[in-house]
Parts: structure tokens; C-alpha cells; sequence
């Protein structure tokens, strides 16, 4: 039974605020919400949507992250993780049907939390991640060289061939100007002094001065107003979209991709920040925040978010002390477009592509091409499929394939360690076998080796003491072992199962015998000489079964 524990992080923080934590948390929140509006509205113009969706995404969803999740200090919003997906949504389905995707994500996410599955996370290996983060990130960079390069291009394709074609085509349209600037722009990024990082950041002074050059030099750069019209002074009314089946059955994949996504990254960004703060994050908690503001974004035509481990740094570097730093810079990004949205309009979009090729570069692990040859081949294997599927085709059929070749090369060393070797004994007409490791479906064949030498032995015993799981391959597998055995008037005697295969091994009693599935060697080489004519065993069994209340069995069965 399933026990629902929902309890915030924040109920137990506020039980100790002070006038010091809420000043911190203020301070802290300022920073954050100044830092996280250039990349709201980058990630939603990189995502193909309109900026004001990213920027929805950062008050709504970030509010709820920080007042609903199981992280005392993780900030909440877009991210760069989900740009491919959503670009890749809204040009095949649309807009709509983006925020359909989003919602199902929601709900998917919060039943994650709810059936208690955060733990399940930390299964998806290491080399799949880092493969389809890098993947993404090779997308978002050559997704943005059209507003880096300023190319007059009405629309980017999606998918990989169809962009390298469009954007090499429409390369005889670069804009210097727009060079310009974003050059200068990612230059600055990339050589902006890390220890300046808590005073300062090189986006917002990016983000400012870019836009106070194009307005007083009026340069001739495509910006947010000349694209989208600039951004709207509130937030949009909530509302649901049209839902038709036909819209279900074709995302739900795409909604489970943004779910699966959202909540790696949501609890690597917790992970994250335990390790800054010495804390401890509730996974399930986590996941059904996650769930509730990734919803409440797609009621507001939002798009997908979780957490943001860039800012999420920012924030803990910054002195937050509890949950309210996060709420806070939600409400800072709310006022910001209260009081300064037309501002928004000569944001130009040069500087904005500069902010996310930054960011890719930021996300990607490259120093595993540049070492790859100290790690195994099917650690390579791992990484390498998925980033180039990731790349080439698709991040759902990459990740897909990836936990495919990660499960079968685990099956493949689980097979490999088990074991059945035969044991030597020195009485007559037994032959002893054990077994180690697992029994299951990869491995079951290995139980042939009980009859690659057609035993002469009359009694065939199997020590399944060192077994630690068995699967109903196995099972079947000792069926057919019993019945060939039988066949040729010899006995299978089975002992010391552990939990697990015992139980497996109950259901092979009416073939078997409940006299030849043992739980110790003493007793199973005691059966063993019953059934070699042992009268003095078969007395001592005898007189086991009377003493115990149980009806006497023949010597021989």
C-alpha cells in the first residue's frame, strides 16, 4: 500500500525564519530573478515560442518548484535541456499541442512522486546521460547560429539534415552587425571571471548593454519587437486547450521524453545542491513539485520545466538560506514585466543566441572525446550511440536505445559471472553440483552443464546456496531438467535456496517432491543416501518425521 507524504521543504524552514534568513533569502532572490530573465527569454525564443512563454514558465513554475519541492535551495524554470524537445513539438504539432505535452508531462510527474518512484532515477546510467546532454547541446548551438550569424531565414527544420541544409544555404545572408554583436557577446561570456560571477553577471550586463546599444544606435539587428512584438505587461489567463484523443495517442511519447527529462534533471539539480549545502533532498517530494508547476506552466501556455543547476549554484552562492529565495525570484521576474516589458522590445536576438551558445557549451561533458579511450568499449559504446541518435535522429529513440544496450550489456555480465560447477564428493552415485550468481533468462542455459556429462550417478544434487535471484527461465529450465532426469530413473534434489529462488521454487513442488527441495546440505545429502538404499538414513529420517508429527515417507520414492 502506498502512503502519500506530501510535506514541502518549505513547512520546515519557516519554522525557523528570522529577519537574518528572510534578508538573505531576499538579497539572494534579487540576484536570481535579474540573472534568470535573459535566459527565460532565451530558452522559450531557442524552444521556437514566444519569449513571454519562457519568462511565464520562470514566475509560475519557479514559484511552485521552490514552495512545493523536496530542495531547500534548487531554483525552478526552463532550461536548456528541454529546447530540442519543445522546437522539436511545436514544428511537428504545434503550439497547442506543446502545451497538451506539457500537462501530460505534469501528470506524469506527479504520479512518479505519488507511486514513491524518485529512486528509480539514479538507474539511468551515467553514459546515457552525458551522451544526450552533449547531444543537446551540439543542437542548441547549431539551432542558434541563425540569430548569431543574423541569417534571413524564416524558419530553422528540426531535424538535423534539413537544418545543416538550411542554415549552409542561407549562410550568403549573413548581417555583420549582428556578427558583431554576438561574437562580442559570447566572448564576453567565456571570458567573464568566474570569481566576479557573485557581484555581477556577464548575461545581465550582456543582456543590458546589447540593448541599450541597438535602441541608441538603432542597428540594424532583428530584435524581440521586430519578431514577436514585443512582450505583454501580465500574465496570460490560465485556461485548458482542446484535447482530442488523436492529441493523446500522438504525445504521448513526446510528454514522456519531457517527463523522463525533467526529473533526471530535476533531482541531478538536487543532488546538486545537497553536495553545496550538506543537505538532503526527498526525491518523491521533488518529482511532485515538479509534476504540479510543470501543469500549472501548461495552464498558463507555458513550457516544460525543472530544475536549473546553473541558477540553482547562483542562488546558494548567493546566500539563500531556505525556499523563499527561490519564491522570491519568481516575483521579481513578475514585476520586471509589470513595470518593464516595452523595454523588452530592442532586446536583440543576436545577444540572446550568444546567451545560449554559452549555455551549450556549458552543459555538455567534452572532455569524454577527448578521453574516451581510458574507459571501456561498452562504456563508449553507451555514450557514443546515444549522442550521435540524439544528434542525428531523435532524443526519445536515443534514450530509448540507450537503456536498451545499457540492459542488455548488464544481462550480458550478469550471464557472465554466474556459474554452475560441479563439486566433487567422495559417495558414491551423487553428483554434486553448485551453482553462483543469478539464474535467470541470460544465464539459465548454464544449468546444461548439470547434464554435459550424462552423470552416471543415480542422484543429482544442486547447491543453490550462492544463488541470489532466479527467474522463471530457470525455473522451467529445472523442470525440464527434472523431467530428463526422471526419464532415466535418477532424482533431482534441490537445497539451501535463498528467499528469493525458494520462492521461485515452490511452484516446481508437484514435480519435483517437497522431500527433494531442502534447505541445508546435511539434509540434502541425507535424502540422497534414502534414495540409495541407506537403511541407516532412512531410519534417521524416520525418526525426524515421528518426532516431528509427520507421516512416515518410503525409503525409496
Amino acid at each position: 500500500m502506498i502512503h502519500l507524504k506530501f510535506r514541502p521543504r518549505l513547512v520546515d524552514t519557516l519554522k525557523t525564519l528570522s529577519r537574518d534568513t528572510f534578508l538573505a533569502d531576499l538579497s539572494a532572490g534579487l540576484t536570481v530573478g535579474i540573472i534568470a530573465l535573459p535566459l527565460a527569454m532565451a530558452f522559450a525564443i531557442g524552444s521556437g515560442v514566444k519569449p513571454e512563454a519562457g519568462i511565464t514558465t520562470a514566475i509560475v513554475a519557479g514559484f511552485l518548484i521552490s514552495a512545493l519541492g523536496g530542495t531547500r535551495l534548487a531554483i525552478g524554470g526552463p532550461t536548456g535541456a528541454f529546447i530540442v524537445i519543445v522546437y522539436g513539438i511545436v514544428d511537428r504539432y504545434g503550439i497547442a499541442n506543446l502545451v497538451i505535452c506539457t500537462l501530460m508531462a505534469g501528470a506524469m510527474l506527479m504520479a512518479m512522486g505519488f507511486f514513491r518512484l524518485g529512486g528509480l532515477i539514479r538507474f539511468v546510467p551515467q553514459p546515457v546521460i552525458v551522451g544526450f546532454t552533449n547531444g543537446i547541446a551540439v543542437l542548441i548551438f547549431l539551432a542558434q547560429i541563425r540569430d548569431f550569424l543574423g541569417l534571413r531565414v524564416e524558419k530553422v527544420p528540426a531535424e538535423f539534415f534539413s537544418m545543416a541544409e538550411t542554415l549552409f544555404a542561407h549562410l550568403p545572408t549573413a548581417q555583420w552587425p549582428a556578427i558583431l554583436m554576438s561574437v562580442t557577446g559570447l566572448l564576453l561570456l567565456r571570458l567573464w571571471p568566474k570569481a566576479w560571477a557573485r557581484s555581477a553577471t556577464a548575461t545581465v550586463i550582456l543582456l543590458v548593454a546589447a540593448t541599450a546599444v541597438t535602441a541608441l544606435a538603432s542597428l540594424p539587428v532583428e530584435t524581440i519587437g521586430s519578431r514577436f512584438g514585443g512582450i505583454p505587461r501580465s500574465l496570460p489567463t490560465p485556461g485548458l486547450p482542446e484535447v482530442t484523443l488523436a492529441h493523446l495517442r500522438d504525445l504521448i511519447v513526446p510528454a514522456f521524453t519531457i517527463a523522463l527529462l525533467a526529473a533526471i534533471e530535476s533531482l541531478l539539480c538536487a543532488v546538486v545542491a545537497d553536495k553545496m549545502t550538506r543537505d538532503k533532498h526527498d526525491a518523491n517530494q521533488e518529482l511532485m513539485a515538479q509534476g504540479i508547476a510543470n501543469f500549472a506552466s501548461g495552464l498558463f501556455g507555458g513550457i516544460p520545466a525543472t530544475g536549473a543547476i546553473a541558477r540553482t549554484t547562483a542562488n546558494i552562492k548567493s546566500g539563500a538560506l531556505s525556499p523563499l529565495a527561490g519564491m522570491i525570484h519568481a516575483v521579481v521576474l513578475l514585476l520586471i514585466i509589470l513595470m518593464a516589458a516595452p523595454l523588452a522590445k530592442s532586446v536583440p536576438l543576436a545577444a540572446l543566441s550568444a546567451i545560449l551558445m554559452s549555455v551549450a557549451i556549458d552543459m555538455g561533458e567534452w572532455s569524454v572525446f577527448r578521453t574516451f579511450h581510458q574507459y571501456s568499449f561498452t562504456r563508449n559504446l553507451k555514450l557514443f550511440s546515444v549522442f550521435f541518435v540524439t544528434v542525428i535522429f531523435d532524443l526519445t529513440i536515443a534514450v530509448e536505445l540507450g537503456m536498451l544496450i545499457s540492459a542488455l550489456i548488464l544481462i550480458a555480465h550478469i550471464a557472465e559471472v554466474t556459474e554452475v560447477k560441479r563439486v566433487s564428493t567422495r559417495e558414491p552415485g551423487i553428483a554434486h553440483f553448485r551453482a553462483f550468481g543469478s539464474l535467470f533468462f541470460g544465464a539459465a542455459e548454464k544449468l546444461d552443464a548439470l547434464l554435459e556429462k550424462e552423470p552416471d550417478e543415480t542422484v543429482v544434487m544442486l547447491d543453490l546456496t550462492h544463488v541470489i535471484y532466479m527467474d522463471t527461465t530457470a525455473f522451467t529450465t529445472l523442470e525440464t531438467l527434472h523431467d530428463h532426469l526422471a526419464s532415466r530413473d535418477h532424482t533431482l534434489i534441490l537445497y539451501g535456496a535463498p528467499a528469493q529462488p525458494e520462492r521461485v521454487l515452490q511452484s516446481l513442488l508437484p514435480v519435483l517432491g517437497a522431500e527433494n527441495l531442502l534447505p541445508d546440505r546435511e539434509s540434502a545429502f541425507r535424502r540422497a543416501r534414502v534414495l540409495l538404499g541407506d537403511q541407516a538414513a532412512a531410519a534417521e529420517v524416520a525418526s525426524d518425521r515421528r518426532s516431528s508429527g509427520k507421516a512416515p515417507t518410503p525409503a525409496l520414492s
